[in-house]
């Protein structure tokens, strides 16, 4: 290699035809430039540069540029290391461009690489190619040259297109956070929704399953009455027959009760002297004594009928001589009671007007399986129980003697 009065390098060995891919500091110093430039990164390059100084070097890029381009012109520790660097950066390239026997070969793929737009590593393998003449060598620099004003004019405008682009990436990013931020708010909203939805939903299931509960408890209730009371409808029935009957029973006890009256005065009249007037004004209702009610030493129970009057029939039924008990009926008193004061009672009398209905069934069975005599008084007033045991006073008495 000579140098030349124009600053190029003397290609000897391209004349001899020889096989040996140039080196790095064979080339024309006008190829270092845009080797350097375009081949090796700025931040690969000051790491290149700092391994064969003493000290790193502190300029600028500028600066690391020119003293690599400079270096470039001879072998030195700093080309060798470039000469390295370059051939394993491009290790894959350069295998491609070996097969190229021709320098119109050469030159074919060389456009090839320009028109796809790669051609750091094709600008290497060319400029080193055995078969790269000087005219291929500047017609490459030349391509490159021009390569390199475009991609700066391009530079240029995707500089300032990158800025409206980043300007309205702040835009979008904006609005982005505001939509997030929105949905954020509408998915909470969503969330506190469903949970509320689904508590009323967890309570209203509650309240269904309460009430399907007492139901089942109420059919379960309803049937075991239907079944312990078969004839419930029957028995109320004939409760009201019996209460009719009861009712006309009574109408012909009073018109008999009369007709003994009305028969026991005209006795009386027809009994006295011609000479004896009778007395004009009428004779008073007689009292349960003067029809010779026999209560003596007799326990007379009566149930049911209103607190307030059981003093008056306790009066009435001890002024006959007899024993007097009462039970309300199971308003206050235990039913349970009820059952042995009917048994120790010779004489019951039901108040039918003042009783609960359970206790007048429970009087009128025991009587009804006992055989017991039970008088029902529909009025619980004091004059009632006295009609009541007028006008029974002489079947009973008859019975009970």
């Amino acid at each position: 290699m000579c140098e030349q009065a124009n600053g190029q390098v003397c290609l000897a060995h391209d004349e001899a035809g020889g096989s040996r891919r140039r080196r790095l500091w064979e080339l024309p110093t006008n190829c270092h430039c845009p080797l350097v430039g375009v081949c090796l990164p700025l931040a690969l390059l000051r790491r290149l540069v700092n391994k064969v100084v003493v000290r790193p070097v502190e300029g600028d890029d500028y600066d690391v540029h020119v003293w690599a381009v400079h270096e470039c012109a001879s072998r030195n520790r700093l080309s060798e290391l470039l000469q390295r660097t370059l051939d394993e950066r491009y290790a894959a390239v350069l295998r491609q461009f070996r097969s190229l026997r021709d320098a119109p070969a050469l030159q074919a793929a060389w456009r090839q690489a320009v028109e796809r737009g790669d051609v750091a590593g094709p600008f290497w393998a060319t400029l080193t190619h055995p078969r790269c003449d000087l005219a291929m060598i500047e017609n490459v620099v030349r391509d490159m040259h021009m390569i390199q004003h475009q991609a700066g004019a391009s530079a240029r405008v995707d500089l300032n297109r990158f800025a409206e682009l980043q300007t309205a990436n702040a835009g979008l990013a904006r609005e982005l956070e505001q939509t997030r931020d929105k949905a954020a708010r509408a998915a909470d909203a969503r969330v506190r929704e469903l949970t509320r939805l689904n508590e009323q939903s967890a309570q209203l299931r509650s309240e269904l399953a309460q009430r399907d509960t007492v139901v089942e408890s109420l059919q379960r209730e309803l049937y075991a009455l239907q079944a312990a009371l078969p004839d419930m409808r029957d028995r109320e029935r004939l409760l009201r027959r019996v209460d009719e009957l009861e009712a006309r029973e009574q109408a012909l006890t009073d018109k008999m009760a009369q007709l003994r009256l009305r028969m026991a005065r005209e006795r009386q009249e027809a009994a006295a002297p011609a000479s004896v007037p009778l007395p004009v004004a009428a004779a008073p209702t007689p009292s349960a004594a003067e029809m010779a009610l026999d209560l003596a030493d007799k326990t007379v129970l009566c149930v049911g009928g209103r607190s307030g009057n059981v003093p008056n029939y306790r009066e009435l039924l001890e002024k006959e001589g007899a024993r007097f008990m009462h039970h309300d009926g199971g308003l206050e008193q235990a039913s349970e009671l009820l059952d042995t004061s009917l048994a120790a009672a010779d004489l019951v009398i039901c108040q039918t007007g003042c009783i609960s209905h359970q206790a007048y069934w429970r009087v009128k069975d025991f009587c009804k399986r006992t055989g017991k005599r039970c008088l029902y008084v529909d009025n619980p007033s004091t004059s009632s129980l006295s009609i009541c045991l007028r006008k029974v006073a002489m079947p009973l008495a008859s019975s009970m003697a």
